[in-house]
């Protein structure tokens, strides 16, 4: 099969879809690479290490989408790639469609079969391709939030962890996952007063367990948020239902009770926010400010750190891209796990959390296969 590795093209996205190791792994298991020239330029890979590692260089995008069985990319399609793509051709990437009608439209009217990396799933049920950049994500927002609260960018003029005799910046993190448990790990680490909310018991115990009573739980309830959110400085929003619409759970009506300069970091806005302020932003210009509160919304934080990034999610994307390079749909057959990741094939929506999001047909990935 031949893979393609398109540059990526959204704002101040510097992540490549394959590193110069994956390359080589997709070479030796007898693959023709194609990789656009400049694609690793965010990673500091020049196309000499990409050609070393067996890959051949495409003069553009134009080529490495018309010549590729697969394409392997970092985020969703912008509306110039989306209309390159074709019937039996594979796009594995990041895709988040539920809160994105218009490039579910532009896959489903390309005949695309479409894997979603956020959807794949694994035998203990957890998602393994959006893990690491959620533990990624995780780790940035504090990094975020603690810029945000400086003075000269508008916040409340805190030290996350304050100073002997100074009391440390309250955090409030909504959801005790992937991307959940890394923001406490930073916050605590910086010496912040850290609260995790969550609606598991069982998760609310692996937690307390975790941070040893560095970190505080409390049951997510309606009443919890309002209180905890007057109190935090930070508010950093780390939910997820697998494929689906984030739940609105912070309100315009609490940002009313919240401290002037405290900060909101919605680290799920690739599935439309769970603050009801939030709107995507960029790298380029990552905040703005709703009812003296500041909002980061950034859709694309791990592109921040690229390096680190890219071969975070080579690392666990790997396997089961070879398993569609090697099998082709086949591998979405046999595999029960990376079929879960099957959003779109030939115009039908495969994925029911995304099918009932976008309001449109659902299919079974087997029956569309």
């Amino acid at each position: 099969m031949r893979v393609g590795v398109p540059k990526e093209i959204k704002n101040h996205e510097y992540r490549v879809g394959l590193v110069p190791g994956s390359v080589r792994e997709y070479v030796q298991n007898g693959h023709d690479v194609l990789v656009e020239t400049g694609a690793g330029a965010g990673i500091k890979a020049s196309d000499a290490d990409y050609q070393a590692a067996g890959a051949k260089i495409a003069p553009d995008a134009k080529t490495v989408f018309a010549q590729s069985d697969m394409i392997v990319k970092v985020k969703e399609p912008q509306p110039t790639e989306w209309a390159q793509l074709r019937e039996g051709q594979i796009l594995y990437t990041y895709l988040h469609l539920a809160p994105d009608p218009t490039q579910a439209r532009g896959l489903i009217d390309s005949g695309v079969t479409a894997v979603a990396y956020e959807t794949v799933t694994d035998p203990h049920g957890g998602l393994p391709l959006l893990a690491p950049m959620s533990e990624v994500a995780g780790r940035l927002s504090i990094q975020a939030a603690a810029y945000a609260l400086t003075a000269h960018q508008g916040g409340r003029g805190l030290l996350m962890g304050g100073v002997p005799g100074v009391l440390p910046a309250k955090v409030l993190v909504i959801g005790g996952g992937v991307v959940g448990t890394h923001a406490a790990r930073m916050a605590v680490g910086l010496g912040a007063d850290v609260t995790i909310l969550d609606r598991s018991q069982r998760r609310l115990a692996e937690v307390d367990e975790l941070f040893g009573g560095r970190a505080k739980t409390r049951y997510s309830t309606f009443e919890a948020l309002d209180e905890e959110t007057d109190v935090a400085d930070v508010v950093v929003g780390a939910v997820l239902i697998p494929g689906a619409s984030a739940p609105k759970l912070v309100t315009r009506e609490m940002l009313k009770g919240m401290k002037e300069g405290s900060v909101l970091v919605d680290v799920a806005i690739d599935q439309g926010g769970c603050f009801e302020t939030s709107k995507a932003t960029t790298h380029q210009d990552p905040t703005y400010v709703v009812d003296d509160v500041i909002h980061y919304c950034v859709a694309n934080m791990p592109g921040a750190v690229p390096l680190t990034s890219s071969h975070a999610l080579n690392n666990a994307t790997l396997t089961y891209g070879l398993m569609l390079a090697n099998k082709g749909t086949d591998a979405l057959k046999e595999s029960q796990y990376l079929r879960e990741g099957l959003n779109v094939h030939r115009g039908k929506v495969t994925y029911k959390a995304v099918a009932e999001a976008l309001n449109t047909a659902f299919t079974p990935a087997l029956d569309a296969l």
